[in-house]
């Protein structure tokens, strides 16, 4: 069984464009830039909307490479990663990851985002769409506190003698905040681009009320709760401290997690950035309740429950750096001590502004993103093909894509978001697909070779740009 941490080896534009040393059209098309996808007949699923708005948004792009790529990667989840079927007439949608046959809340629903705008117009990939919300809900409802499953109830995981309760059906069980809060975000995301409430029944409104308490669960204010975690492992971020309830904590009210969206553990279990999307996703789960399904009591319940922990996190999670000045830090325990770095994997400081948590000129985001994107942040790297975030998860020198793909996501500045663009092409080794990570020096060393999410959330950039930056599609990158 393959597993992440070891699937590894495998007048205004044209001025920023020369700016940048990049030139405008010209060249004629590379006939090697063939489409790397499967055939038609060997697709997971086909959406009429998602191949015209591939053949729309490629014929709006100058850089034949960047087109390929984008032709390759938006659809790789329904290519590649998609499971289909209906029970009792209701759709459910199994995702995995990509080399990973298990699909995690956090990954599936980041997989299938770009394509919620297009569920209007097709009914099918509206179907598929809610499938992936329903077969959510079974999941949260088996185990809240896990991050990944499997499509079989029975299945017994590779992972079944971590030091936790395991139970069939759940592939790992690193409790990771963000896991949750992508659950309600895909739900949200779902009912505000079609407008269907019919997947917020009886069973999702049971799950959304257990996510709700295990959060306050894990506030721990008067108690450790229920959840621990420890795993025989040879890297120290595969468990954690104390026993598996991580390190001590001053019980201020933020929501712990043992794990970040990197499946590496937390140092400090109050993470920032995931306690961040906590208060976004509790503000949407409000409105969901309150305008979907008119229960004001639980929209009430869920807007003072966003509002306590963003007042928390105003008070404790604003902090001086010696260089940085003051940003908000990756971790914290409430003693005052505090973790200061940025990790690629989102939820992360860069994502705020993505995740809706704060705008993208708010000064503690606008310092916190100079620190993130600096060496002052121990996993930003450079070498001779680019710069960007890494994190522990593969160790330093290498460069998640994914953070570069947010740095672009979350940028104002058109240079910028070019460069971001020009690193990505440079460094997708040939394959025309994006990578997990890949090393500073060399991108032939890379590491995931099917990783849907990286590869549909590079295609979401490209959209929100044909979008809202159309010009810079119209530039040919070096």
């Amino acid at each position: 069984m393959i597993n992440r941490r070891n699937f590894i080896k495998t007048a205004g534009i044209a001025t920023a464009a020369l700016a940048s040393g990049i030139p405008l059209f010209g060249n004629p098309v590379d006939p090697s830039f063939v489409s790397n996808r499967p055939s038609p007949g060997k697709r997971r699923f086909v959406s009429q909307a998602v191949e015209e708005t591939i053949a729309r948004v490629k014929a709006a792009m100058a850089d034949e490479e960047l087109a390929w790529m984008f032709e390759n990667c938006f659809p790789n989840t329904l290519d590649t990663t998609v499971t289909y079927t209906e029970k009792s007439g209701e759709p459910h949608t199994y995702v995995i990851t990509g080399d990973i046959d298990a699909m995690w809340l956090r990954d599936s629903s980041a997989q299938v985002w770009p394509y919620l705008h297009l569920a209007a117009k097709d009914e099918k990939l509206k179907r598929l769409l809610k499938g992936v919300v329903t077969r959510q809900t079974e999941f949260v409802l088996l185990d809240p506190y896990a991050n990944a499953f499997y499509d079989d109830p029975s299945r017994v995981s590779e992972w079944k003698k971590d030091f936790t309760t395991m139970k069939p059906g759940v592939h790992e069980r690193k409790w990771e905040i963000d896991s949750l809060c992508y659950v309600i975000r895909l739900a949200y995301g779902y009912w505000k681009n079609t407008g269907d409430t019919s997947a917020f029944n009886e069973q999702w409104q049971k799950a959304m009320r257990l996510i709700i308490s295990t959060f306050r669960e894990q506030q721990r204010l008067n108690n450790r709760g229920p959840y621990h975690f420890q795993r025989r492992a040879t890297s120290p971020t595969d468990t954690q401290f104390g026993g598996g309830y991580g390190n001590p904590t001053k019980k201020i009210g933020l929501i712990h997690s043992m794990f970040r969206p990197s499946d590496d553990s937390t140092v400090f279990p109050f993470l920032i950035s995931s306690n961040m999307f906590t208060v976004v996703s509790l503000r949407q789960l409000g409105e969901i309740f309150g305008n979907a399904l008119n229960n004001k009591e639980m929209e009430g319940e869920c807007i003072r429950f966003a509002l306590e922990i963003d007042q928390v996190l105003k008070q404790y999670a604003i902090l001086t750096h010696p260089e940085a000045g003051k940003i908000y830090p990756l971790e914290i325990d409430g003693f005052g001590n505090a973790l200061f770095m940025d990790d690629a994997n989102v939820p992360n400081l860069l994502s705020l502004p993505y995740l809706g948590y704060c705008d993208s000129m708010d000064p503690i985001y606008l310092n916190t993103r100079k620190f993130s994107l600096s060496p002052a942040n121990p996993w930003y790297t450079g070498g001779k093909y680019a710069k960007g975030i890494g994190g522990p998860h593969v160790g330093e020198r290498k460069i998640w894509p994914l953070g570069l793909v947010m740095q672009a996501l979350t940028s104002q500045d058109d240079k910028e978001i070019l460069d971001c663009l020009t690193t990505l092409k440079k460094t997708h080794a040939g394959t025309g697909f994006i990578h997990e990570s890949f090393n500073a020096d060399n991108p032939q060393d890379f590491s995931r070779s099917w990783f849907a999410w990286a590869n549909t959330i590079f295609g979401e950039l490209i959209l929100q740009l044909y979008h809202s930056k159309p010009e810079l599609l119209k530039v040919r990158l070096d």
